[in-house]
């Protein structure tokens, strides 16, 4: 066995190293768990007992989703406990606006070698992440695919909902109020383009200090993917009419999956709050406000929307702004 395993370990998959690395999970991961989760870590599969008081029709919602390119600066960084807890935030925000509270959570690190510290970090962020938000790290797996410092991060999240509760669009209507709520930054979407400019066409380094930002390159791409599920689980559920998660194809694409048909989002362009790293970006790129808008959330991370006469308080209570109304029309985002 042991020469099995040094032949395995010489092409590129070490057996023990993978085993004892797993056996650093449990203290970390334990965290995560409440009453619900059976079993310890190891077995075949993650047990969760399916016990949900106080809802009268319990449906499961499931996300899944990855980090991107957001890893090569973690990479260059030599940063990576960040990068765990903006996967599970992304996919905590995403079942969030269809009205869902997260369960547990499993991810997929692939990696094309397995590095203690890298795993360790990766992992640490994940469980810190989740027991913030009341979410069950509940498994993974760490195959190995890929070349050099290299890896992928992939999760996915199970949550659940009151069927009744569910945000599925039909309570907008026409003379709704859209609350932005600011992102931190890049959160997980748009890093090839933003890597393209800043790394590229400026050539900076990730320790470099970012003209017209605060910090360096490393500092300002890390920062972590906002999680905003306790804002909208604050809210009374006759007040939310529905949310936006603001990923990948920023406003114009990620808003209209919130609206029925027959309503479109008018969005004042000039109350927009941009930061100032989403315009170094587009002058150092020559990048267009329409393609901008397109890639990044350009400071907005998720879209509130609630009747007009809720917009002002909720605005308030929730650190958010007003950009816009619902209108009637085809549904879609239209910029004034």
């Amino acid at each position: 066995m042991k020469k099995t395993s040094a032949a395995y370990a010489r092409a590129g998959v070490d057996v023990d190293l993978g085993n004892n690395l797993k056996n650093r999970l449990p203290a970390l991961v334990k965290k995560t768990h409440g009453p619900q989760v059976l079993g310890g870590i190891g077995a075949f599969g993650g047990l969760f007992r399916a016990s949900f008081s106080g809802m009268k029709d319990p449906v499961l919602v499931a996300s899944m989703d990855g980090v991107g390119t957001k890893l090569k600066i973690a990479v260059l960084a030599e940063r990576h406990d960040t990068v765990g807890e903006d996967l599970v935030n992304h996919c905590v925000n995403d079942i969030a606006v269809m009205g869902a509270r997260p369960l547990f959570f499993l991810d997929y690190l692939g990696a094309g070698k397995l590095d203690p510290d890298v795993f360790a970090q990766v992992i640490t962020g994940l469980a810190r992440s989740c027991r913030r938000a009341g979410c069950a790290l509940l498994g993974g797996e760490t195959p190995g695919l890929y070349h050099g410092s290299d890896y992928d991060l992939v999760g996915t999240i199970v949550g659940v909902a009151d069927r009744s509760r569910l945000l599925d669009g039909s309570r907008v209507r026409s003379g709704d109020a859209l609350i932005a709520l600011p992102s931190n930054g890049l959160h997980t979407n748009g890093y090839t383009l933003a890597r393209q400019v800043l790394l590229g066409k400026l050539k900076l380094g990730v320790h470099d200090r970012l003209p017209g930002c605060r910090g360096t390159v490393a500092k300002e791409l890390l920062r972590v993917h906002r999680n905003y599920e306790p804002a909208l689980s604050s809210l009374p559920p006759r007040v939310l009419h529905a949310a936006a998660h603001i990923t990948g194809g920023g406003l114009p694409d990620n808003l209209p999956r919130a609206l029925p048909e027959g309503c479109a989002a008018v969005i004042e362009r000039g109350a927009l709050r941009v930061p100032s790293l989403f315009r170094v970006i587009a002058k150092a790129g020559k990048v267009s406000e329409d393609e901008m808008f397109r890639v990044f959330n350009m400071g907005v991370g998720m879209v509130v929307i609630v009747a007009a006469k809720q917009a002002e308080k909720t605005a308030k209570s929730l650190g958010g702004y007003h950009i816009g109304q619902v209108e009637g029309g085809p549904p879609g985002v239209r910029f004034i």
